[in-house]
């Protein structure tokens, strides 16, 4: 069963288009990754013996998401590396497509900024 994170758009996060502000996804993803990673890895953050930071986003997207619409993201890791990976989020309202977006994420040392290999069982848990 994939990991969902379902959110109601606010009046506030939208421009004046009536449509969520560009950059309000960006921070939508970053609180689905937060909690897929709280759930499967069991942890809060730095200092539970995994750190990661992203070196770089990409979201394209397919519609828009109004003020009121439930848009659920799906996160899933599409690439292993010695120390990144890169995480697809899928995001929709329904079964329609509003954007998909992939990050990549590099693993570093608890509280540091040093590259470190991804840890065996971040792998496995997040599959």
């Amino acid at each position: 069963m994939p990991f969902v994170h379902d959110l109601r758009i606010r009046y506030g996060e939208c421009d004046m288009q009536g449509v969520v502000f560009n950059a309000n996804y960006l921070a939508y993803i970053d609180d689905a990754i937060d909690r897929w990673f709280a759930t499967l890895l069991h942890s809060s953050g730095s200092g539970d013996g995994f750190d990661c930071m992203v070196k770089r986003a990409t979201v394209e997207w397919s519609s828009p998401a109004t003020r009121g619409d439930v848009l659920s993201l799906t996160p899933s890791v599409v690439r292993w590396g010695r120390t990144s990976f890169d995480v697809a989020v899928d995001g929709r309202v329904g079964e329609r497509p509003v954007f998909a977006a992939v990050l990549v994420y590099v693993s570093v040392t608890p509280g540091g900024i040093e590259p470190c290999p991804v840890p065996d069982e971040v792998r496995a848990a997040l599959g």
